[in-house]
């Protein structure tokens, strides 16, 4: 089902404002960073997810006294499980604290399904508030007689409502189907935040369906959300039922035969009526089961076309998004020169990347895939399918591919300050980057890994995090790229294993170069290092300022167990904020701690990064590198504690394939 929600939404249209994950930032008043509002609102928001996850989805709170009191309140949708709950409250509150770094008063619908989250310095708890709203409609039409359609629209509408208002203190939330045709449905959902009273409630979610009529009549689906009530309908089953399970039919009542004596029958004929009437039944309930059995098969049946027409909708749909994305070999020859050794932009295992420029004036990067990769034409059409659904300020947009006899080109958005490795670890380029960009630039990073673990419909490990593969553009806005070793991770799934080790020394975490475990807490650790990097200037694997054999996470520790961290630091960011630098090497240490379990995830990560209110754990002792490894110029190493059938292979900065590959 969840495949099929998405392409419905990337059908939808909202009404001057984003489908999802909307926000409202309200005007009312702001406040200053480190102030007591701040840091309350801080506290309140970061206990906010596991607060209404454990309440069943419900949860308010305040906060503070006078001018700095924060009131705020978490509501998820009814049909959510206590972990998409927190989920959803959990990602939407950062979003939250992104986007509305200093108001003192903000609103958001986040999640699919989605939860409201919002806060504010006035009490607005039991009040009917109409207002901000977002709402969206479905682009395409209504097929069926709509005069027909209405009256069976309506009627759904109004008994939905009916049911939701009159829900308990506790959940104000209601579902229910009504048949189009024989083979089509009419799906609703109402949601109130419980806080309602039930008049106010009715009053709410009537206003959001006469507003929805009014704006989208004749549209196939939409939704209207408001602070406190959500409403949304559609033709297809977009909710997961709460409905009771329907009892099963009655068995037909078991009818004795009839008793064959040799009693004369009464002269008055009785016997052979009777008789005739229990033959009757018999023929007319079996005839009844006959006819529902035939009715169920012929439902089944239809109900399975309709799924096997879906598919292949789907399919289409899938072959469809591919073949747009796909240039010709001879459109990027022209817009690369011929692949000319003036628009070479560098060179790896991977192959060689070119600037391009297409006939629209458009520039563009050009990832030269290596010939003897290995790979087939179906799984690097699936690859490019999967990164181009990939969308969030902090990755590189894929715009496309080519594939052609033995070419395989991939064809990116061009970032136009290269890597950021050519800015910090350069001496001059890194006068460049004061404290405020390389702020910005980790917290960016920081954002795009939260989206690939959690904020996207997939859930993606990168596996090859490094400065080299963090991009720069023009604002010096960092994205992620280089998909070539990423993992694609079931919604579910925690950690996956691989006995075929790729990455670069000195960015792995300690679990996958031993024992070939990774999961999302392997790119916590390559950004832990990332970040020490960014504070120190210094490549983690030839560090040079610390005690012979040190690697930079050995200095770092050892001059934070000392109390003297800001020794680590970029000497041309010695005048700036000493308190915040210390901050992200806290930070930074946490992430690269021995034990992946007390590693902190990066939805963590982030709110630590963004609110000072946020308490910091103490470090434990972090992993080491291992340069050993490295200077081995074999294929396969085994480890020790490790048989040779056990053992683990390597390979340093390997062909970026991707292997984004269920498991």
């Amino acid at each position: 089902m969840a495949f099929t929600n998405l392409l419905h939404l990337l059908t939808y249209l909202s009404i001057g404002i984003t489908l999802s994950n909307g926000q409202r930032c309200n005007d009312t008043g702001n406040f200053t960073t480190n102030s007591v509002y701040g840091k309350n609102r801080g506290l309140i928001l970061s206990n906010l997810a596991s607060n209404v996850s454990t309440n069943g989805g419900f949860y308010t709170a305040t906060i503070g006294q006078d001018t700095n009191e924060v009131y705020a309140l978490a509501l998820c949708r009814g049909d959510s499980s206590s972990e998409t709950c927190f989920s959803c409250v959990n990602s939407t509150t950062h979003d939250l604290i992104t986007k509305c770094p200093n108001q003192k008063e903000a609103l958001s619908w986040g999640g699919d399904p989605p939860c409201i989250v919002r806060y504010a310095d006035r009490s607005f708890i039991g009040l009917l508030e109409l207002d901000p709203s977002d709402a969206g409609y479905n682009v395409n039409n209504i097929t069926t007689n709509l005069t027909e359609f209405d009256q069976t629209w309506e009627s759904l509408m109004d008994r939905v409502v009916t049911k939701a208002s009159m829900g308990s203190s506790k959940l104000k939330f209601a579902t229910e189907e009504a048949n189009l045709t024989f083979f089509q449905k009419i799906y609703a959902l109402m949601q109130c935040t419980p806080d309602l009273s039930r008049s106010n409630c009715d009053f709410c979610l009537r206003q959001s369906v006469s507003y929805f009529e009014s704006c989208c009549h004749g549209k196939q689906g939409g939704y209207v959300q408001r602070p406190n009530c959500i409403f949304r309908w559609d033709l297809y089953p977009f909710y997961e039922s709460t409905e009771a399970p329907s009892p099963s039919p009655p068995l037909p009542p078991r009818i004795s035969p009839p008793q064959i004596t040799n009693t004369p029958p009464d002269k008055g004929g009785i016997a052979p009526v009777v008789v005739g009437i229990i033959i009757a039944s018999i023929i007319i309930i079996t005839s009844l089961l006959l006819a529902l059995t035939y009715v169920f098969l012929r439902r089944r049946k239809a109900k399975g076309e309709i799924r096997r027409k879906q598919e292949l909708k789907d399919v289409g749909d899938e072959i469809e998004t591919v073949e747009s994305l796909q240039f010709d070999f001879s459109t990027i020859k022209v817009a690369t020169d011929n692949f000319s050794i003036c628009n070479k932009l560098g060179e790896g295992g991977f192959g060689s990347v070119y600037k391009g420029r297409l006939l629209d004036g458009q520039d563009i990067a050009v990832k030269r895939l290596s010939r003897d990769s290995g790979q087939g034409d179906l799984e690097f059409k699936n690859e490019v399918l999967l990164v181009a659904k990939l969308h969030h300020r902090n990755l590189v947009r894929l715009r496309g591919f080519c594939l052609e006899d033995k070419e395989r080109l991939l064809i990116y958005e061009f970032v136009s300050n290269s890597s950021l490795d050519n800015f910090i670890f350069d001496p001059i380029k890194r006068l460049l980057l004061d404290w405020e960009k390389r702020y910005k630039i980790i917290g960016g990073i920081a954002r795009g890994i939260l989206y690939l673990h959690e904020d996207s419909r997939l859930r993606i490990i990168h596996r090859d995090l490094k400065a080299s593969n963090i991009l720069l553009d023009a604002n010096m806005i960092p994205k992620i790229s280089d998909f070539g070793m990423a993992k694609l991770f079931e919604v579910d799934q925690t950690r996956g294993d691989t006995s075929r080790i790729v990455g670069t020394f000195g960015y792995m975490s300690p679990e996958y170069v031993k024992y070939g475990h990774f999961s999302v807490k392997s790119d916590v650790f390559s950004f832990g290092v990332l970040v020490l990097e960014i504070i120190s200037g210094q490549k983690n694997n030839s560090f040079c300022n610390g005690e012979e054999g040190e690697d930079l996470l050995t200095y770092a520790w050892r001059n934070w167990k000392g109390g003297t961290a800001l020794n680590m630091i970029d000497h041309t960011l010695r005048s700036h904020s000493s308190s915040e630098i210390t901050r992200c090497i806290h930070v930074g240490l946490l992430c690269v701690q021995e034990n992946e379990a007390d590693r902190p995830t990066m939805t963590s990560v982030v709110l630590m990064l963004t609110s000072n209110s946020v308490s910091l754990s103490v470090p434990s002792k972090p992993a080491f590198f291992m340069p050993s490894v490295v200077e081995q110029d074999k294929s396969e190493v085994t480890m020790p504690g490790q048989s040779k059938s056990n053992s683990v292979q390597y390979s340093v900065n390997e062909a970026s394939i991707t292997e984004l590959d269920p498991r």
